[in-house]
């Protein structure tokens, strides 16, 4: 386990009683930065029908996107692990990047000197306020967790990745590994 004061670069999992939140229930979020002023994370286990090619006419190769989370959802983010190709990008922590030079990121893309295994789409961003994230983990709604995974977090599963958590963290958790995602179905 790890203490719950939380640093950029580490996992936020969605405690298995946050179920009436359609955004972050079995949610596991990558924090990008985490000061003072406020928090910002990419949910990496809600995938998305569709892929950027869908969303940005110039890409031409199907990227898939996923649901980075409920703020700014018009909006296009993405994390990667080429710094050395994406100019102007932004260390999170342990080899993973945010943002960069668009233009530069499309090209590379399409040239596919850019692969999904180096870079993930996000729809959207998650964020707290100053005091909001301490809030919700004072409320034991999320348990921080190290990133093991460092920079190949990029290519890890979706769809499984909660559940994998809970598994990890062990003792009550694992019983909710199993559970249905709807408490009313079991």
């Amino acid at each position: 386990m790890h203490d719950s004061r939380p640093k950029k670069g580490e996992l936020l999992i969605a405690e298995p009683t946050l179920t009436g939140d359609v955004s972050f229930n079995r949610s596991v979020v990558l924090l990008a930065e985490h000061n003072d002023e406020g928090s910002v994370g990419f949910i990496l286990n809600k995938p998305l029908d569709y892929d950027v090619s869908d969303l940005i006419g110039d890409i031409n190769v199907p990227f898939q996107v996923f649901n980075g989370g409920p703020v700014e959802q018009d909006n296009l983010y993405f994390i990667h692990k080429v710094p050395h190709l994406i100019e102007d990008s932004i260390e999170i922590s342990n080899g993973i990047y945010w943002g960069g030079n668009f233009e530069k990121t499309v090209a590379l893309i399409n040239k596919k000197l850019i692969t999904p295994n180096d870079i993930r789409f996000f729809l959207g961003y998650t964020g707290w306020d100053s005091l909001q994230l301490h809030q919700e983990l004072s409320s034991k709604s999320w348990v921080v967790v190290q990133n093991k995974y460092k920079s190949s977090i990029i290519q890890k599963s979706t769809n499984a990745f909660w559940k994998e958590k809970m598994i990890e963290l062990g003792g009550d958790y694992l019983l909710f590994s199993n559970s249905p995602e709807n408490p009313n179905l079991n």
